[in-house]
């Protein structure tokens, strides 16, 4: 099962809106056949490993270990719970339980009551921390949010700045900045506030990673952005989240949606991401909004980096008063993992 959580691990970023899965096949105590799902819409990670066993005959004396119940109904692709029972594989070991409504036990009575031996619970919560995204779409619908910034040695997170100045003032190096676009390419949607786009004008890309750019969503109260910023001019969808009475003057299009921005704006967002499909948030800033998701409890996990420098004066850090649960270092730049308790 370890194998089988490794293997799933492999779909982070491409498999969204899908949940992780790996599954791993064994005969006599010898790996046969493995696979796991690597994008939405290609075949299951059940079907790849049973795909990659040589000598099929094997099947039917052999377990499948998978780190997800096997889907019981025709979505993209046929079910899995059928193709596990049509190659006579007898003993079936899942991580955990699928509690998408239309698999949710399905899959598993399914296989049972076709004379499959089926055993749940195995390295359940190393699963649930692996699928935390797709456990938190369906079950809190809302998106799994992800808060993201970076500090300066003495606590700042962005120079004083002059009237007017502007510009990105990197406080990480180079292999974080790396790091930090390949996180963006794990994600569905990347989030910051109006005054991010107006003091550092980011692209909210992932330029220095070569993975997916995810779907950039951008917070402006009184719809006072317009095309000149750089997050606007990539070929790329981008939602913008303003107050109802400035919407009347924006003017969407084709990579350009307009959304309701009310009092309530953390949970107004992640209702309104949720129903688009979106089942994680990284959120980059700036100060205020990093606070307003802090303030609301609404967030699961924070990574703050701690660069090189100091900075002696300007924007402090929001205030965060947890201990973390992992701490690392990226080249010389602290990182610190936090998880909301609630």
């Amino acid at each position: 099962m370890r194998r089988a959580l490794e293997l799933a691990a492999k779909g982070q970023g491409t498999v969204s809106p899908n949940p992780l899965v790996g599954c791993v096949i064994v005969y006599e105590g010898t790996i046969i056949g493995e696979g796991f799902h690597y994008k939405a819409g290609a075949p299951h990670a059940e079907i790849n490993a049973i795909e990659s066993v040589k000598n099929r005959a094997l099947l039917t004396h052999s377990t499948l270990y998978v780190t997800l119940e096997p889907c019981a109904h025709f979505g993209k692709t046929p079910p899995c719970a059928l193709r596990i029972i049509e190659e006579k594989i007898k003993r079936v070991v899942v991580c955990n339980r699928d509690p998408f409504e239309q698999v949710n036990g399905k899959g598993t009575a399914l296989m049972e009551k076709a004379g499959v031996e089926v055993i749940t619970g195995v390295l359940e919560q190393e699963g649930r921390t692996l699928n935390r995204r797709f456990f938190t779409s369906i079950e809190k619908q809302r998106p799994y949010v992800i808060l993201k910034w970076a500090k300066s040695l003495d606590g700042f997170m962005d120079i004083q700045r002059l009237t007017g100045e502007k510009g990105s003032f990197p406080i990480t190096g180079l292999h974080t900045r790396r790091l930090v676009h390949k996180w963006r390419s794990e994600e569905d949607a990347i989030l910051v506030g109006y005054n991010t786009i107006i003091v550092d004008d980011p692209q909210l890309n992932t330029r220095y990673y070569s993975g997916k750019n995810p779907l950039r969503v951008v917070i402006d109260p009184k719809g006072e952005l317009d095309e000149s910023h750089k997050v606007f001019q990539v070929d790329t969808k981008v939602v913008v989240f303003t107050d109802v009475q400035y919407q009347e003057k924006s003017t969407p299009n084709k990579f350009r949606e307009y959304l309701p921005l009310q009092k309530d704006s953390v949970g107004v967002i992640l209702e309104s991401l949720h129903q688009k499909g979106v089942r994680s948030v990284l959120v980059e800033g700036g100060r205020y909004t990093l606070s307003q998701f802090i303030a609301s409890g609404v967030w699961d996990e924070v990574r703050l980096l701690t660069g090189q420098k100091h900075i002696l004066t300007g924007m402090p850090s929001p205030d965060l008063t947890l201990s973390p649960v992992e701490v690392t270092q990226v080249d010389g730049d602290r990182l610190e993992i936090y998880y909301n308790p609630l």
